[in-house]
């Protein structure tokens, strides 16, 4: 049976689509892209005729790309038919949570516990003519091949630039030059009803156009604190991950990512993340390899009419403080639990999903102020932003990474959890270290006995170590050291 969840879907038939329908009631003439105007024989659309999208599927469909990839990995006989949808995010015994799903693992044979390798498909946009393809970092971040096919039957064995877990964005090239591109749009313009259309491969079905509208705008969900996703009633299907999202303008506003689904199915509720956060993360890639992101350390909760009531504050607003990381930029500014931050700088906190995202946007190091409530009084706390812990790539041939493994250090609490000074969370495992066994969830604490604390550090002693390593895993309350030949 399917559990009701969010989903991001990247499997065998994964790709990103809108509802045709629910459109026809739209008034007013778009204005479409000028070459696709000029080619358009269309007679003009009198007042309450649907929206015709055909100029824009004409002028930027060909800049929509199939991703094909191939990954190892395994799911449990449970899971079978889940497998397909994507796992829930967070924890799976969340009523809540269970109706988050991602657009993308890859799907398994039936019957088979451990496959060598599994296969799926999703979504991508070409951004650049020379090659730069946008998708979901869920859907390439464990892959050991992946293959961008275009509408004219071309197919390119790409590069995985880099991927950025917290925002879901990847970045991809392809050897070829003078290819279709699509062309970006401002998603801090997007209003809600505007209609929008996606192109994308549901269930393998290549290049399907589907429409819909704009159902919010800056959505929270769970475990996803750095995206303000834009909510559509787009019908969104396994397969269109990493699928672009366009306005009524011809210009993409989003990358289609997840969905909420009873089934594992469309069921009007849509999910994308904004281009212009796509954008700086792209750009962040390019340059660096990683993304930078502010970080206070601390976890905020939304604040109701009866906290606003608890707390002395004059309406529910802003975002209750319920746990501060020790030794970090908050508990060094003074924040305590029960404090109710209303302001970071001169930016307002209105919901507490706005100040992860807005800390996330400023630079490590930059001196700024929190305005919160305590007790009902107001304070001012100048603070320090710091950096949040960088989650490494993932491994691909010739990436410069050997090993095979995503990782990110351990947070405050699991380091007081688990009693550890230091050590690398794994976050996915393929290639060399998922033959040696190591799975998402062990800790690794040592290369060669030397301790490790961040992903760099591995990397370089992994480089230096020559044809076999010794990793110390943790998992669970056992320790073990394990071999393994670096690919």
């Amino acid at each position: 049976m399917i559990r009701p969840a969010f989903v991001r879907y990247a499997s065998a038939a994964a790709a990103l689509s809108v509802a045709v329908g629910g459109v026809a009631y739209l008034r007013h003439e778009p204005a479409l892209p000028a070459a696709a105007s000029a080619q358009s024989g269309s007679p003009a659309r009198g007042p309450g005729a649907p929206l015709d999208f055909s100029a824009i599927v004409e002028q930027y469909g060909p800049a929509v790309v199939n991703i094909s990839v191939t990954s190892q990995g395994k799911a449990d006989d449970d899971d079978a038919q889940d497998t397909q949808d994507g796992p829930a995010s967070g924890n799976s015994n969340d009523p809540f949570n269970q109706f988050f799903r991602r657009f993308g693992p890859p799907q398994r044979p039936p019957g088979q516990d451990q496959p060598s390798f599994v296969q799926g498909q999703g979504s991508g946009f070409i951004v650049s003519a020379d090659g730069l393809v946008l998708t979901n970092a869920h859907l390439v971040a464990n892959a050991q091949d992946v293959t961008v096919k275009l509408i004219d039957r071309r197919e390119f064995k790409a590069k995985v630039v880099g991927v950025d877990s917290p925002s879901d964005v990847a970045v991809l090239r392809i050897d070829a030059t003078g290819l279709p591109t699509v062309k970006l749009g401002d998603a801090s313009r997007v209003r809600v009803g505007e209609p929008v259309l996606a192109i994308g491969s549901p269930y393998g079905f290549e290049n399907t156009v589907t429409a819909g509208i704009v159902s919010a705008k800056s959505r929270s969900l769970p475990e996803e604190n750095y995206v303000p996703f834009i909510q559509t009633d787009a019908a969104v299907n396994p397969g269109s991950s990493g699928g672009p999202l366009f306005n009524q303008y011809g210009e993409v506003i989003g990358i289609n990512s997840q969905i909420y689904s009873e089934t594992g199915g469309y069921q009007g509720l849509s999910f994308a993340i904004p281009i212009d956060i796509a954008t700086r993360v792209e750009n962040e890639l390019i340059a660096h390899g990683s993304v930078t992101r502010g970080h206070i350390g601390l976890a905020v909760q939304e604040v109701s009419q009866a906290l606003a009531q608890s707390f002395g504050l004059p309406r529910p607003a802003g975002a209750l403080v319920n746990m501060v990381d020790a030794d970090s930029p908050a508990a060094k500014a003074g924040v305590q639990a029960g404090d109710v931050i209303v302001q970071l700088g001169e930016r307002t906190i209105e919901h507490s999903a706005d100040l992860p995202e807005q800390v996330a946007d400023i630079a490590p190091g930059t001196r700024t102020t929190l305005k919160l409530y305590r007790k009902g009084k107001a304070l001012n706390l100048p603070i320090e932003i710091g950096k949040l812990t960088e989650v490494a790539a993932p491994a691909m041939p010739g990436s410069g990474s050997s090993l095979g493994i995503t990782v990110r250090p351990l947070t405050p609490g699991e380091r007081r959890q688990g009693g550890l000074d230091s050590g690398l969370v794994v976050e996915q495992a393929a290639g060399a270290a998922a033959q040696a066994g190591i799975e998402a969830g062990d800790v690794i604490l040592a290369l060669n006995g030397t301790p490790v604390a961040s992903g760099a550090q591995l990397r370089e002693l992994a480089a230096q170590a020559g044809k076999r390593v010794a990793l110390l895993i943790q998992r669970g309350g056992t320790r073990i050291f394990v071999p393994l030949e670096p690919d």
